[in-house]
This record gives C-alpha cells, sequence and structure tokens, in this order.
C-alpha cells in the first residue's frame, strides 16, 4: 500500500522568506515548457490532453496572474491576444516555443508604465471633489475589461479617486487616534519626585507625506516590482499558468519556490537566520532567530536597515528598491559559506556598518506543533485539566525523516496524559495540510490499527492507506477544532476520527475542501540527459483524488462539523468551491471499519446546549451581525466615492466597534470581580521544555520563546493579535465555548467533571 513517491496535501502554505542564491545557469526554458506539458498529460489524475481548451484556460490564467483586477489590459488587448493565442498556446509549447510569455508580459509592462503615468499627471493636475454618487468594484476579477483606452481612463479617474478617498479617511483615522492618545496622557497624573530627571525628547518625525504623494509613490513601486522580473520570473509565471489549468493545486515550482517548500516542510534552513521585511523600500531585520549565526555573531540588531549585500569578498550589490525576495535569495546560501551585510543601524541611521557572517543551519519553531495545559476555574462547575494542541501544519522531512509531526505530537501528548488531562483538543484552525504520510500516521495516536484515507487514480483504481499501531496511544475525550481554512491533510485527519465517533468535530460549517493529493516530480528527471537543466524546477501535479473511509469525498464539501460555531469566514470566498478548475465531488464504496464508539456521539444533546449558549453569548452575536454586514457588502460589490458618505459609514462603524469593546470591557470586569485569582490557569508546553519538571505559565511565556526569534518592539498603539485579556476569562470566544462542549461531552459521555448547575442559565461568557 505504501508509494515511492513523496506525498503531500496542502491548500497552500506561506513562507518566512525567499531562499538560496544561485547563480542562474543558461538553462532552455522552452524545452522544460515542453517538457511539463507533457508531464501534466501523462501524469494529472485528469489525463486530459494538453490542447486548445487548455490553451485558453492556460491564456486565461496567465492574463488573471498579471491583471487580476482586469484595469491594465484593455479589451482589445485581450482580443488580440485571443486571436493569436487561444488556440495555439498548446501547438507552441510542445515545438518549445514560448515567446507568447515575454510578448505579453511585455505589452503587460507597457500598459503598466502608461498608468503609472496617468496616475501621476491626474493627481498633480486634477482636483478631486469626494462628492459624487458615483461607484466603483471591489472586486474586478469577473469585471469586462474597459473597451479601450478611453474608456480605461474614466475607469482610472474611478480608481484615482478611490485610492485618494482611503488615503484621506486614513489619515483622519490617524489624526482621531493621536488625539485620543494625547487627551489619554494628558490625564496622567504628573511625576511630582524632586530631582526627576526631564523627559527625554522624543526623535523628530519624519515630514508626513500627503495622499497625493503616497498614491503616486505606490504606483511607482508598483512600476518597479514589474520592471524587476527577469525572463526567468516570467516563465515562471507562464508555466504556473499552464499548470494551474489543470486544477488549483498542480503547480509549477522553480527552484527557489522547492527551496521554500523544502524550508516549509522540514522547519529548518541554512542562512544567517534574520527575518526581513521592507521600511521604506529598505530591507529591515524585523527578527533574529535565537541561537541562528546572525544571534551568535552578535552584531545585527532588530531595525537594522540592510543597503548592500556582498557574497564573501565580492563588491556589494545595492539593495535599496530591490524585491524582498531577491535580497533575501542573495542573503540565503550554502552552510559554511560568508555572507557581508552593508547596514544602517536603527542606533544611528546615518552611520554604515558592515557585517560579516557565516551562513549556518537555522531551526523555524513558530510553526512547530505546541500545546498548553488548561485548568478551569471552578465557577464553570468541577474544575478540568484541558490538553490542548496547536497544529498549524503537517510538515515532514521527506529526505532525511528527522523532522515528524506526529513524533512532536506524541510528545506533548504524553506530556499532557501525565498531567491528567481530562480531555484534550486538537486545534487544526488555519492549518492548509502538508504530508499524507503524517496525517495518516497522526491518526493512528487516536484510533488502533485499521484504514484511515481512500484514493483513486486515473484509471479508477481504489487503494486505501491505514494506521498500524495496535492501539491508540491516546484513549480520552477528544475535540477536534476545524475553520474553512482547515485543509487537506487537516481534513482526513477530522473525516477519519468523525468515521470512526472518535472525535467531536467543531468549527466553522465546513473545512476547505480540498480532496487531492500531489506528489512533487523533477522537471529535470524527463528531460534528455545532454539538456541545461539546472533549474528547470519542478511540477506539484495532482494524481489522485482521497476519501473517507466512509466513502465520501472531502473535495468541494469539505468535512461537515458535528457542531457549527458561527464565524465570519462562513461567507468569506474561501475554499475549493471558490478557485478556478476544481475537480467534481464525487463518492466511491465505504471501506470496513470498526468504529471506536458503538454508540452514536451526544451531539442532539451537545447542539441544543451549544444553541443555549450561543444565544446568550454577546461575542456570537456581534460575529453574526458583522457576518451578515460582511455578506451584504460582498453581494453589493461596490463602494460610493462620497467622503460625506464614507465618513458616515466608517463613523458608524467605529461607534458599533467602540460600544462590543466598552460592552465586552464591562463584562471582562465583572467576571474578573467575580472570580479574583480563580480563573483559567494555562501553561505553555514546547518541544523545547516538555520534559523540563515545571510547567511554564502563560503569562511567563515570552514572545521570544514562542516563536524562537526576537522581533522587533511592536508600534505604539499596536493591537497584539494573541492579546486575549481583554475577552472575559482571558480566553477568545471560540476556544471558550470549545471548553464548554468538552464539558458537556464529558457529562453526556459519564466521564468526570460534570458540569456544574446553572439554574437554567447558560454559562457565563
Amino acid at each position: 500500500m505504501t508509494r515511492t513517491l513523496p506525498l503531500f496535501l496542502g491548500a497552500g502554505l506561506a513562507l518566512l522568506a525567499p531562499v538560496t542564491h544561485q547563480v542562474r545557469a543558461e538553462t532552455n526554458f522552452g524545452q522544460v515548457a515542453m517538457h511539463v506539458a507533457y508531464m501534466l498529460q501523462n501524469q494529472h489524475y485528469s489525463r486530459q490532453d494538453f490542447d486548445d481548451a487548455m490553451s485558453a484556460r492556460m491564456l486565461d490564467n496567465y492574463l488573471a496572474m498579471l491583471d487580476p483586477r482586469r484595469v491594465f489590459f484593455t479589451a482589445k488587448d485581450v482580443k488580440e491576444f485571443e486571436a493569436k493565442y487561444k488556440t495555439t498556446l498548446d501547438d507552441l509549447i510542445l515545438m518549445r516555443d514560448i515567446s507568447a510569455a515575454e510578448e505579453i508580459y511585455g505589452i503587460y509592462k507597457q500598459r503598466v508604465k502608461n498608468r503609472v503615468e496617468f496616475v501621476r499627471k491626474t493627481v498633480e493636475g486634477r482636483k478631486f471633489t469626494f462628492d459624487s454618487d458615483r461607484t466603483t468594484l471591489i472586486k474586478r476579477d469577473k469585471a469586462p475589461y474597459p473597451a479601450d483606452s478611453a474608456a480605461q481612463d474614466k475607469l482610472w479617474l474611478d480608481i484615482i479617486e478611490e485610492n485618494l478617498l482611503q488615503e484621506i479617511l486614513a489619515d483622519q483615522a490617524k489624526a482621531e487616534e493621536k488625539a485620543k492618545k494625547a487627551a489619554k496622557a494628558s490625564d496622567k497624573p504628573a511625576d511630582g519626585k524632586e530631582g526627576a530627571p526631564p523627559a527625554e525628547k522624543p526623535a523628530p518625525e519624519e515630514p508626513e507625506k500627503t495622499p497625493e504623494e503616497r498614491i503616486i509613490k505606490d504606483y511607482e513601486r508598483l512600476i518597479e516590482s514589474v520592471e524587476e522580473n527577469d525572463y526567468e520570473d516570467v516563465v515562471d509565471l507562464f508555466l504556473s499558468s499552464l499548470s494551474a489549468a489543470y486544477d488549483p493545486h498542480t503547480e509549477y515550482m522553480s527552484v527557489n519556490e522547492m527551496d521554500n517548500f523544502n524550508i516549509q516542510m522540514k522547519h529548518k534552513l541554512v542562512g544567517i537566520g534574520a527575518l526581513l521585511g521592507l521600511q521604506d523600500d529598505v530591507a529591515q531585520i524585523q527578527g533574529i532567530v535565537v541561537g541562528g549565526p546572525a544571534d551568535k555573531q552578535g552584531e545585527l540588531k532588530l531595525n537594522d536597515k540592510v543597503t548592500g549585500v556582498a557574497q564573501g569578498e565580492a563588491d556589494f550589490v545595492e539593495t535599496k528598491y530591490m524585491k524582498l525576495q531577491k535580497i533575501v535569495d542573495m542573503i540565503r546560501g550554502t552552510e559554511g559559506s560568508i555572507v557581508r551585510l552593508r547596514v544602517n543601524p536603527a542606533v544611528d541611521p546615518s552611520s554604515t556598518k558592515i557585517i560579516t557572517i557565516t551562513r549556518g543551519p537555522v531551526e523555524l519553531k513558530e510553526k512547530l506543533a505546541n500545546a498548553e495545559l488548561i485548568l478551569t476555574p471552578s465557577e464553570l462547575g468541577k474544575p478540568m485539566k484541558v490538553g490542548w494542541i496547536n497544529l498549524s501544519s503537517f510538515y515532514a522531512d521527506m529526505e532525511d525523516g528527522t523532522v515528524s509531526t506526529t513524533d512532536d505530537v506524541q510528545k506533548l501528548l504524553a506530556r499532557l496524559m501525565k498531567e491528567g488531562m481530562d480531555g484534550l483538543v486538537l486545534d487544526l484552525r488555519g492549518n492548509g495540510g502538508g504530508s499524507l504520510e503524517e496525517a495518516i500516521r497522526l491518526t493512528g495516536l487516536f484510533v488502533p490499527a485499521g484504514p484511515v484515507v481512500q484514493a483513486k487514480d486515473w484509471r479508477g483504481s481504489i487503494t486505501w492507506r491505514e494506521c498500524e499501531s495496535p492501539k491508540a496511544f491516546y484513549e480520552g475525550p477528544m475535540i477536534v477544532l476545524t475553520d474553512k481554512t482547515s485543509a487537506s491533510a487537516s481534513e482526513i485527519l477530522a473525516a477519519a476520527l468523525q468515521d470512526y465517533r472518535r472525535a467531536l468535530i467543531v468549527g466553522d460549517k465546513s473545512t476547505f475542501g480540498k480532496g487531492t493529493v500531489q506528489t512533487i516530480l523533477p522537471v529535470d528527471r524527463f528531460m534528455p540527459f545532454f539538456a541545461k537543466k539546472d533549474r528547470a524546477g519542478n511540477l506539484k501535479v495532482t494524481i489522485q483524488k482521497f476519501y473517507r473511509i466512509a466513502g465520501g469525498s472531502t473535495q468541494l464539501k469539505g468535512v461537515e462539523p458535528d457542531l457549527v460555531l458561527p464565524s465570519i469566514r462562513d461567507v468569506l470566498d474561501i475554499g475549493e468551491s471558490s478557485t478556478e478548475n476544481p475537480l467534481p465531488y464525487d463518492t466511491i464504496p465505504a471501506r470496513k471499519y470498526n468504529l471506536v464508539s458503538q454508540q452514536p456521539l451526544p451531539v442532539a444533546e451537545l447542539s441544543s446546549r451549544l444553541a443555549a449558549r450561543l444565544g446568550a453569548n454577546p461575542e456570537f452575536q456581534y460575529i453574526l451581525d458583522e457576518s451578515k454586514r460582511l455578506k451584504e457588502r460582498i453581494d453589493r460589490n461596490s463602494v460610493v466615492i462620497n467622503l460625506a458618505q464614507r465618513r458616515q459609514e466608517t463613523d458608524e462603524n467605529k461607534a458599533r466597534r467602540e460600544k462590543q469593546e466598552a460592552e465586552r470591557a464591562e463584562r471582562a470586569k465583572e467576571v474578573a470581580a467575580r472570580l479574583g485569582d480563580e480563573t483559567f490557569k494555562l501553561y505553555h508546553l514546547t518541544l523545547d521544555n516538555v520534559n523540563d519538571p515545571e510547567l511554564v505559565p502563560q503569562s511567563a511565556f515570552t514572545r521570544e520563546q514562542s516563536t524562537g526569534m526576537k522581533m522587533a518592539a511592536k508600534k505604539d498603539g499596536e493591537d497584539d493579535p494573541n492579546d486575549m485579556s481583554k475577552f472575559p476569562y482571558g480566553i477568545e470566544p471560540a476556544r471558550l465555548e470549545t471548553l464548554h462542549i468538552l464539558r458537556d461531552f464529558l457529562e453526556l459521555t459519564g466521564k468526570q467533571p460534570t458540569t456544574a448547575k446553572t439554574e437554567g442559565k447558560a454559562p457565563a461568557n
């Protein structure tokens, strides 16, 4: 039943930064394109020929990737592209001719230049009044292209006016926030201590750019970005358009993209261990990995700005205005090699410093599995000990096998079990998938040996994969928490545990709905021996569809939870059904498997109790209200370009949020006064401290310990997304409600502890 090729499942994984710098060889990308086309025909699940229909899809994809809002090309441009290439890209590519890629990109570049120049002249020479009743579309991916340059000018006048209006509203909001902080500061009592040193004079702030200046700068950055793409970047985009014509998860991966993928799966890389971001067109150090080469060398500091990069003793390459990807590409390298950085130190931006760092291994800990032990207060019933495991991806080292999601989760589970947890929550929210093998092995921690997932190939041949442990590692009560972004490998795990009646599934109305399996094939393997192919890249291609052991597919439909929590994601265009060219839903026969519980889970009673709490919990009413408003805006798909009306909408939204925040603060205050010190107690577990004798309280766990990275301080007034202190009990609503559900589940299945008497009232939230 095992395969020789590594299988990957994922709806798309984000990456810390691009990867290893390499000298680009003169690879014949026409030949690469031809082989990619043949690979798609012969390897993809659909076995569809690369024909005229696929050629049309590819052209549509390429134009959409270049101009997703349909504002740079005109209908005349598109008509000419279609006349020339709609039914011929297949023939040209199979003859190794990819000149269309550069031709279309060249026209796109010229159209962007024209529009940027139009923006500059319009902003500098036109006075906007923002008092019309005109509207502009929010999403334009399905809108018609402007007919010609005259129609394009008219469209862009609306775009520019809307851009300026947004900047004006942002300035007004910033001014209000500044005034609010000043008023708050003036209310503080003065320091009456004699001999107190005078307050330091704040550093002078850079003069604020006007909305007009910011708009022009944004579009200048756009043209710089467009012009910076080289031939290989254009080919990468072109071949991505080809692969996406087959299905949303088939993907051409350049050499750099493949390196990125490996880094993400292994959670380790070779480099200097620094996180870069762009600040005023200059690369800025925003994080330093603890224990990495830069941290050990010690000279590079947070907020330093990198203005040049040199390999060893070579000359520096200027990096100002360069794409962040290319900067990091130069900084990455092989283990033991030298990179020199020219920086403007944060402590003295007017000076320049040269820093020499030897590249080495860097471990990325932020996305590794971690856990919490949660002790509940007696107000909610007999105290519970709840294990909560956070898993953001199914990572694995597919080459050396030294990194494993399952091994990491098992270590955390063992400690939670040792602490005597009453139940477990496995949090898969935001988990886009990863290794199929890890999804199967991880399922085996919770169910005894048996089938986990079925798969069907292009021939219709059905196979299945099993977990092989004769006994589950953890057999206690369990909830799997999902959302609309839980995809692929997450869906396999959740579906199997649901089919086995092993766990309650709680979350959004459904998961992502990706029911396909990909494998990664090096393109050079299919090219002639003598060909230049070291930059040929890889093809991540869909080779199977996977199915639940009960027979249904998760494709398009996803996994529907046993209990639904209100979520704003349910009204967003998230999921397989919102992608282009998804494979269809279907079913296959169920496999035989032994239920973990012969009795159905008490979903009806749990649902009744959940409904009572949701109705009494203002937090979920806020979500339902905001979801309704958002759905109306999405359906309307337009905004009025009128400052007074938009200001009124902004004020109404702000007043509503402030009212909610005030109500939340009052509830939090009441709960804190009622509970005193007897509130939730949280302890944080990582792979670094899982075996320590003493548990680390969540309050004592630093951001640096959590991410494994020294991070730049947050800007004044910037919200911390991890700050839960504003919520009653200090826990965000979905987590708190999941704990209520677990308590109900323990009671209804005869486990302890039991729910406290509430005299007909829902537990406090």
